[in-house]
C-alpha cells in the first residue's frame, strides 16, 4: 500500500496518552517506515477542569473535543483516545477506524498500607473518578468512604503518597503502559467491579472525509477486540451511557462467542443491577442491545433518570 509523505497524530499531553500515541506512531512506523509520522500534543477541557467530576462538567467528550477539532481542521490526520474516554456516539462527522489489541479491561487496587480491597478497615478513604467504581465499591464495601479523584494517573499516585487516601482504585492498561505495575497491589476481578466499556482499548478517530486512511489504519484493527468493544458500547449506548451513570459493560471472546456483561447502579450503591447474554461475534450489536433489555427488564432505566433528576437537582461546587 502506498502510505502518504506524512501523518500527524492528535494526542492529549497527559504521559499515558502520549505513551498510547507513540506506541501508534511505532505500529505505523513499522507498516509504513518512508513515512514522516509526527504526534500533535493537545491540552483538552477535560485536562483543565480539575476540581469538579466529570460527570459535572460535560462528561468524556471534554477529554477529545479539541482532538476532533485538529482532524476538522486538518492539522491532525488520525486521534488516539482510550476508547473507554470517548463518548457512545460520535459527533457526526467523525469515525473509528480501528480498535487496537486489548491490554488488561480491569480495575487496579492501589495502596501505600493495604494488599486488598477486602482488608481496608472501616472509614478508610478511596479514591476514584468513576461513579462506575464507586457504586460498586459502596455496593460490596459499604463501610468504605469514597471520595472523588481526579487528575492525570501521576497526580493521582501524588493525591494517594500524600496521605489524602488510604487507596485509589485506576485502570489497571494505564498503570502497566507507565511502567507502574509495581504499584498495584491487586487486580480486581470483574465480579468485584465490573470495567468500563472499552477499558483497555485503544480508538483511532479520523475525519469521515479521510475515508483514504481506512486501508492504511486496517492493520491496526484487531477483530476480537473490536467485537467485544462494539458489544459493549452497544450495550452502553442503548442506554444513554455516559460517566453521568454508573454503567459497567464488559465481553469476553472464546472461539468466536461472545459473552457479554452489563451493569447499571446507584452511585449510593443502594442498587446494581445485571444481566449477561451470549452471540456469534458476528452478532456483536444484537448482543449489545440484548443485554441493555435485560438491564431494562430489571427496570435499569427507571434508575438511570432517578440518578439523573439527583445529579439535576443536586448544588453544584
Amino acid at each position: 500500500m502506498n502510505a502518504p509523505d506524512k501523518l500527524t497524530i492528535a494526542s492529549r499531553q497527559s504521559a499515558l496518552a502520549m505513551w498510547q500515541a507513540e506506541h501508534i506512531k511505532a505500529r505505523l512506523h513499522a507498516l509504513y517506515p518512508a513515512c514522516d509520522i509526527r504526534i500533535l500534543g493537545l491540552t483538552t477541557r477535560g485536562d483543565q477542569i480539575l476540581d469538579r467530576t466529570l460527570s459535572k462538567i460535560g462528561g468524556k467528550g471534554l477529554f477529545i473535543k479539541e482532538l476532533e477539532q485538529a482532524l476538522h481542521d486538518g492539522r491532525a490526520d488520525l486521534a488516539v483516545h482510550s476508547i473507554k474516554d470517548v463518548p457512545m456516539e460520535l459527533p457526526e462527522g467523525f469515525l473509528l477506524a480501528a480498535i487496537g489489541e486489548r491490554a488488561s479491561p480491569f480495575d487496579a487496587f492501589v495502596s501505600n498500607r493495604h494488599n486488598t480491597l477486602a482488608a481496608l478497615p472501616a472509614g478508610a478513604v478511596v479514591g476514584t473518578s468513576s461513579l462506575r467504581r464507586e457504586a460498586q465499591i459502596r455496593a460490596r464495601h459499604p463501610h468504605l468512604t469514597v471520595k472523588p479523584l481526579r487528575g492525570n494517573v501521576q497526580t493521582r499516585l501524588a493525591k494517594l503518597d500524600n496521605g489524602e487516601y488510604d487507596a485509589i482504585i485506576l485502570a489497571a492498561a494505564g498503570l502497566q503502559r507507565l511502567g507502574l505495575n509495581g504499584r498495584i497491589r491487586e487486580i480486581l476481578s470483574p465480579d468485584e467491579c465490573l470495567p468500563a466499556a472499552g477499558q483497555g482499548a485503544l480508538g483511532i478517530e479520523i475525519a469521515e472525509h479521510r475515508s483514504d486512511l481506512l486501508p492504511l489504519l486496517a492493520p491496526l484493527n484487531h477483530a476480537e477486540t473490536a467485537a467485544c468493544v462494539t458489544a459493549e458500547r452497544t450495550l452502553a449506548q442503548a442506554l444513554g451511557g455516559s460517566c453521568q451513570i454508573p454503567l459497567a459493560a464488559y465481553c469476553t471472546s472464546d472461539e468466536g462467542l461472545l459473552t457479554l456483561r452489563g451493569l447499571v447502579g446507584h452511585p449510593d450503591g443502594s442498587v446494581l443491577i445485571e444481566a449477561a447474554a451470549q452471540a456469534p461475534a458476528a452478532y456483536a450489536r444484537t448482543l449489545g442491545r440484548a443485554v441493555a433489555k435485560r438491564l431494562a427488564d430489571q427496570d435499569a432505566e427507571a434508575l438511570i433518570d432517578a440518578v439523573l433528576a439527583g445529579q439535576n437537582t443536586a448544588p453544584h461546587g
